[in-house]
C-alpha cells in the first residue's frame, strides 16, 4: 500500500471514530480540500481496508442507510450491555405488528393497519414510532378524511442495520411474527398474546448502533411500548 493510500485509510478510520454517527462516501470526501480530494472509488477501497482491519476486533465497520459506521459486534452485546444499568428496551407485540405492517405495506394508513390487525391502533404506538424516528408521514390518501400515509425512515433502516428495504426478509420466508422478530434482531421470542394483554418482548441491541437511542410512551397502555432508554453500546470511541 502506498503512503498516500495508507494515510487515506487512517484519515477515514479516524473520522469514523470521531463522528459517532454514520458517514457517507460523499461526506468522507468533504473532509479533503478539493485539490486533494480522493475519488469515490478510492474512498471505498480505503473503507474495505478499514473493514478488514476490524475482523479480529470487538467492533466492525457496517454500512447502513445513512452511510458507514463503527459498531460493537452483535455477539458481544450481552457483555457490553452491562455497562448500562437500565433495563433493556421492551416493545409490545402490537407495536411490532404495526411497525412490520408499515415496513412491508408502505405507504399505509392507520385505518388500513387496523383493518389488517382487526383491532384499533393505540395512539401511543404511532407516537412512539414517530418519536424514535422510525416512521414518517409521506402523504395523504385521496379518500374522505384524507388519512395520513406512513412509511419507514432512514433511521429505521440504520437501527436494524439495513442499507435499504430490499434487505428486509422476504414475506414469503416469514410465516409468523416470531420469524420477523428473529430476523430483525430481537433476541427473545414473542409470546402468543391477545392484543389486550400486557405482554412484551425485550429488544436485544441490534448490532449496537453508535449513538444512544431514546424512546418514550405513556406507561400503563397495554398497546404501547415500554419507555426505557435503550443505550446501545457505542462504536469504538
Amino acid at each position: 500500500m502506498s503512503e498516500s493510500a495508507s494515510m487515506l485509510v487512517q484519515i477515514i478510520e479516524g473520522a469514523l471514530l470521531a463522528a459517532g454517527r454514520a458517514l457517507t462516501v460523499a461526506q468522507l470526501g468533504e473532509l479533503f480540500e478539493e485539490a486533494e480530494r480522493p475519488s469515490a472509488v478510492e474512498i471505498r477501497e480505503a473503507l474495505a481496508v478499514v473493514s478488514e482491519r476490524c475482523e479480529d476486533r470487538g467492533f466492525e465497520l457496517c454500512e447502513v442507510a445513512s452511510g458507514f459506521r463503527f459498531q460493537v459486534r452483535q455477539s458481544l452485546s450481552p457483555w457490553v450491555a452491562r455497562l448500562w444499568q437500565e433495563r433493556p428496551q421492551k416493545y409490545s407485540r402490537a407495536l411490532l405488528e404495526t411497525l412490520a405492517l408499515i415496513a412491508y405495506r408502505q405507504p399505509i394508513t392507520r385505518g388500513e393497519i387496523e383493518e389488517i390487525r382487526g383491532v384499533a391502533v393505540s395512539s401511543n404506538i404511532i407516537k412512539t414510532l414517530h418519536e424514535r424516528d422510525w416512521i414518517r408521514v409521506v402523504g395523504h390518501r385521496d379518500v374522505p378524511g384524507r388519512p395520513a400515509m406512513y412509511a419507514t425512515t432512514r433511521q429505521f433502516l440504520d437501527y436494524f442495520n439495513l442499507k435499504n428495504l430490499d434487505q428486509l426478509p422476504a414475506l414469503a420466508e416469514i410465516r409468523d411474527l416470531e420469524t420477523l422478530n428473529a430476523e430483525l434482531g430481537f433476541s427473545e421470542p414473542l409470546a402468543a398474546a391477545n392484543d389486550g394483554a400486557d405482554q412484551t418482548i425485550s429488544a436485544d441491541l441490534p448490532s449496537a448502533a453508535a449513538s444512544t437511542e431514546d424512546a418514550s410512551s405513556d406507561a400503563g397502555d397495554s398497546d404501547s411500548a415500554d419507555a426505557a432508554d435503550p443505550r446501545a453500546p457505542g462504536g469504538a470511541q
